[in-house]
């Protein structure tokens, strides 16, 4: 059985995804089918922060990248999606800094 996630204006859904070597996190509304915002290790207004592509201080600093760019457009309630993948390490990482400035999901 498979489960669908699906985000709306109001609670738009925050994708994970995480590589090797680097993390991405992007918003999505799925009723009108576009990505709001994402933020990824590889993004230039990053590159000052990271050090390493693929490491949980990364993480952190994505999360907390996507709730500020949250907050910005008003949106204070997500979905999280992980995908596949298990909810430990630097997927955890992501919530955890995405709760922590204020993002409720």
């Amino acid at each position: 059985m498979k489960k669908k996630i699906k985000g709306t204006p109001q609670r738009p859904r925050l994708y994970v995804f995480k590589s090797n070597k680097h993390i991405y996190a992007q918003v999505i509304d799925d009723i009108n089918c576009r990505i709001l915002f994402s933020s990824s290790s590889i993004c230039k207004e990053l590159k000052t922060q990271i050090e390493s592509g693929a490491n949980c201080k990364t993480a952190n600093i994505i999360g907390q990248n996507i709730a500020i760019k949250s907050k910005k457009q008003g949106i204070n309630q997500i979905i999280f999606d992980r995908g596949k993948k298990l909810y430990h390490g630097r997927i955890k990482a992501v919530a955890d800094a995405a709760r922590k400035e204020g993002l409720i999901f």
